[in-house]
């Protein structure tokens, strides 16, 4: 279909509709009626014949058609946005980076960090946007637009620098512990409320959770599966923090809470979860890297490989 043909109002309802599987939710992000954005939905199911959403009494969900066009608009649109910024960034005077990573990992990793850099070594602007969407990399001038991505490689279309491996183990507030007469057991959390982080992976795959976690301390039978979930590992870790629950966390989210006392490991080193998850900061697979972005990358590998070598104890 040729570009001038493509019915743009449609795409957008549609790839708003999919974010959130929700035409009240694209409505209220595009300032319309929901019953517009169903039409623009119709108008682009009948131009393609194909149905993108399964409908149902109390809402809509994507189907395999719908997922995939998703994807694709996703990308295109990120593809589109990246050119107009780098159009932006080059206007300006000094070098920038915009760098993209999940925003818990933005809150309690990095931002504690940045300082370090801006004192050492800084010489480019920094520009963080905390979101779980992937994002393309692309050069832009002297500075770039970068990713920090959890998840499971292979990454496409991208050079990736792995940052950590990860591995998964219980927190609580020191006063859970308090509460306990003998050292506590995997079978103990069945007297207390799990804390879940549910992730929304634009890669599709599934991350390992409580069950896994359960199924390996051999206790799933005798512990309820988690009562309450979270969108972010930031929210359910204050709840963590609050005496409110056992939370899953990985040394990224948890290592600095853990080492200022307000959170403790219930289980010590033992009953850890192996995940197949790492994180890794991803560039564009070609070109040179402007120098001011090859200081921060450097720093920021430095500091991953300093971080691990000592969360491994």
């Amino acid at each position: 279909m040729k570009v001038e043909r493509l019915p743009l109002n449609a795409l957008r309802a549609f790839a708003e509709a999919a974010r959130a599987e929700s035409f009240k939710h694209a409505a209220a992000r595009l300032g319309v009626t929901p019953g517009a954005v169903s039409r623009q939905v119709k108008q682009l199911e009948d131009r393609l014949g194909v149905a993108l959403f399964a409908r149902h009494a109390n809402g809509v969900v994507l189907n395999d058609a719908g997922r995939h066009l998703a994807r694709e608009i996703d990308g295109g649109l990120e593809r589109i946005a990246a050119g107009v910024r780098a159009v932006r960034e080059r206007a300006r005077h000094g070098p920038m980076l915009t760098l993209s990573a999940p925003p818990s990992f933005t809150q309690l990793w990095l931002l504690p960090r940045l300082m370090d850099f801006e004192a050492r070594v800084g010489g480019i602007e920094i520009s963080l946007e905390a979101t779980q969407s992937f994002t393309l990399p692309a050069w832009q001038g002297d500075g770039a637009r970068l990713a920090i991505r959890y998840g499971r490689g292979p990454w496409p279309d991208v050079a990736s620098y792995p940052l950590f491996g990860d591995v998964l183990f219980p927190v609580c507030a020191p006063a859970l512990l308090a509460q306990q007469a003998r050292p506590m057991r995997p079978a103990d959390l069945a007297h207390h409320t799990l804390l879940e982080v549910g992730w929304n992976s634009p890669q599709g795959i599934v991350f390992p959770g409580w069950r896994e976690w359960l199924e390996a301390a051999g206790v799933a039978d005798r512990v309820a599966p988690p009562q309450r979930r979270y969108s972010l590992s930031g929210l359910a870790l204050d709840q963590a923090i609050a005496g409110r629950g056992v939370m899953l966390a990985n040394a990224p989210v948890a290592m600095d809470r853990l080492n200022s006392g307000v959170l403790v490991r219930p289980f010590g080193e033992r009953h850890v979860l192996a995940s197949p998850m790492t994180y890794e900061l991803l560039t564009p697979p070609s070109g040179d890297m402007p120098p001011a972005v090859a200081r921060f990358v450097d720093w920021l590998l430095a500091e991953a490989k300093t971080f691990a070598r000592q969360t491994a104890g």
